[in-house]
């Protein structure tokens, strides 16, 4: 390879141009003045026509630059026939091509540059091939980014629960009641681990608790694909639904303020009861008799560093206590929220949800008039159904819009009585972040913080 012998400095005294080419659809613009050189020009392309890199051909014929900046050679055309053509031009007018991420640099005008050496055959098979690999990669990016803005499902396995379709995920009858048992379980009890040993016994499907808690959030099992971070709603038929989803998220953020085996415990108050005394939290014992024909339930401080330590208390007392102080004082906290506007904050939402799609009903107009081509309106769909994506999900975890007829529902004691241990852990957790007991000599109470 044939190297310039002047260094970037000398670049200041001479005209320096950059040239851009990116596809917009999978790549990020590059920033040129993070790459060390002041430039007088800049060329970007984001079309494979390349308009840009011919004016600059153009230009260069009556007044070619001393540098021309890129980051890779692969840019200036999408064969290698393309590329040598380009750069052959380039060099012939006199024109110093620099391939920053390459490490190369051509032979500089002969009037400015002595002692040139020529590079060797070897140097330059090794060159072009490396040009060919990427594009041969750039190739398949831009196969599998056209098959994304159209919402197609990407290259590989389908997820258990589907199968490949013919332009889109299809919900794959055999395996989609475990997946749908998996869900109604853990809507019922909020727990992973639960969930997991439910579907191992039912359905003989033995996966791990990450595996489960991947099942819950993944956007394909809504029928979302997923891409950088970027979530294209609706591109195939859900598994679990979009209420569901919601309800989803809500039990998921609830179980982070508890530590994960204390998620999936059979006790309604596990994970929840602290002690103001000491900050401890407190965890359920179990102790029975030395006949072992009754079981005496108890709630301990797990670290306590008070001396002497403080008591445990009976937790049947400590429930009964939990569910009088819910049904007096939950009502007063809802009510305090439900003066703010959430059905307004709701149709807001929903309002710029619909001019989103709005406009992208707009699209295929546009490009019928020639004012968009088809790939710019593909992208333009593709960015708008992110957005559109990312508002679903702020409506979603909005709080529930009847939360004050649940309320009213919660707040009757007899509702209480009804339901299981797991059942009740499960509005437990929908409504109260923690219990905190407040001890006076041998005299203790009850204080709740709620979620809201």
């Amino acid at each position: 390879m044939i190297f310039c012998q002047r260094f970037e400095a000398d670049a200041k005294l001479m005209r320096t141009v950059a040239y851009l080419y990116y596809d917009a659809a999978w790549e990020d613009r590059p920033n040129p003045s993070a790459w060390g050189w002041q430039f007088d020009a800049v060329y970007e392309d984001t079309d494979p026509r390349r308009s840009q890199l011919q004016a600059l051909l153009v230009e260069s014929i009556q007044d070619p630059p001393a540098f021309l900046v890129l980051r890779h050679l692969e840019e200036l055309g999408d064969s290698l026939a393309a590329v040598t053509r380009a750069l052959s031009q380039l060099e012939s007018l006199g024109v110093c091509v620099v391939a920053l991420e390459q490490a190369y640099r051509s032979q500089a005008p002969a009037r400015e540059l002595d002692g040139q050496h020529v590079e060797s055959a070897p140097e330059r098979l090794a060159l072009f091939n490396g040009i060919q690999q990427q594009q041969r990669s750039r190739q398949i990016r831009q196969g599998h980014a056209l098959n994304r803005l159209k919402g197609l499902p990407p290259p590989g396995k389908a997820p258990y629960g589907y199968r490949r379709g013919r332009d889109r995920y299809a919900i794959d009858r055999s395996v989609a009641p475990v997946l749908r048992d998996f869900y109604d379980h853990f809507l019922i009890y909020g727990s992973v681990r639960g969930a997991v040993r439910h579907i191992a016994k039912k359905h003989n499907k033995k996966i791990s608790p990450s595996t489960g808690q991947r099942w819950l959030t993944h956007p394909v099992y809504r029928g979302d694909l997923l891409h950088r971070a970027a979530i294209q709603p609706d591109t195939h038929p859900p598994i679990l639904l979009r209420a569901e989803a919601a309800q989803v998220d809500r039990l998921l953020r609830r179980n982070q303020s508890v530590a994960p085996r204390a998620a999936s415990a059979p006790r309604s108050l596990s994970g929840l009861v602290t002690c103001q005394q000491c900050q401890s939290s407190m965890s359920v014992s179990r102790v029975t008799n030395q006949r072992q024909t009754r079981e005496y339930l108890y709630l301990r401080p797990t670290t306590c560093s008070q001396r002497p330590k403080c008591k445990a208390l009976q937790y049947e007392e400590v429930l009964a206590k939990t569910i009088e102080t819910i049904c007096q004082t939950l009502p007063q906290e809802v009510a305090g929220l439900t003066q703010i506007p959430l059905d307004r904050i709701a149709a807001g939402v929903m309002e710029a949800i619909a001019d989103k799609q709005r406009a992208i009903a707009q699209l295929p107009d546009l490009v019928e008039q020639q004012i968009l081509d088809e790939k710019t309106a593909n992208l333009r769909t593709y960015t708008l159904r992110a957005e559109i994506a990312e508002l679903q999900s702020k409506l979603a975890q909005l709080p529930p819009v009847n939360l004050l007829e649940t309320a009213k529902t919660v707040s009757i004691p007899q509702f209480w009585q009804d339901l299981s241990e797991p059942e009740r852990r499960f509005y437990f957790r929908e409504f109260i972040r923690s219990i905190e007991i407040a001890r006076d000599g041998a005299q203790w109470s009850i204080q709740l913080r709620f979620m809201f």
